[in-house]
């Protein structure tokens, strides 16, 4: 059987003081320097993100993060106001307002990139 004392997600970027910067200032999470040149997010919660740098670093095209709101609307406000764009899709499929923000079937979420150009969101919770 196999046991873990416990689980992080990680991720790579291009640039570890633009995701610093980011991650720290704008988003305001807790970031530590870690080891071989990686940050150490700390998310609202406790969970754990390490980010490492990767020279070919090519951007997830899939959400890495959601960060889990009361109000959507809100963090949308918050995150443009911060010079976030949170209106990156503009696909039928993922039908969003002008602000970028989906609700269907009960889900509010608005996805937004970092500076290396993952997909990150704000969901509804």
């Amino acid at each position: 059987m196999f046991v873990a004392k416990g689980a992080l997600s990680s991720f790579s970027v291009n640039d570890i003081p633009a995701a610093r910067q980011f991650y720290g200032r704008t988003l305001g999470l807790t970031v530590a320097d870690g080891g071989m040149g990686t940050l150490d997010l700390t998310l609202p919660g406790g969970g754990k993100v390490l980010v490492y740098p990767k020279d070919n670093h090519e951007p997830a095209t899939f959400t890495v993060l959601n960060f889990l709101v009361e109000d959507v609307d809100a963090a949308v406000q918050q995150l443009n106001d911060l010079g976030v764009q949170t209106k990156i899709y503009d696909d039928p499929g993922l039908p969003t307002d002008d602000r970028g923000i989906m609700r269907a079937e009960g889900l509010e979420i608005a996805w937004f990139k970092d500076p290396a150009g993952n997909v990150l969101a704000v969901l509804k919770d």
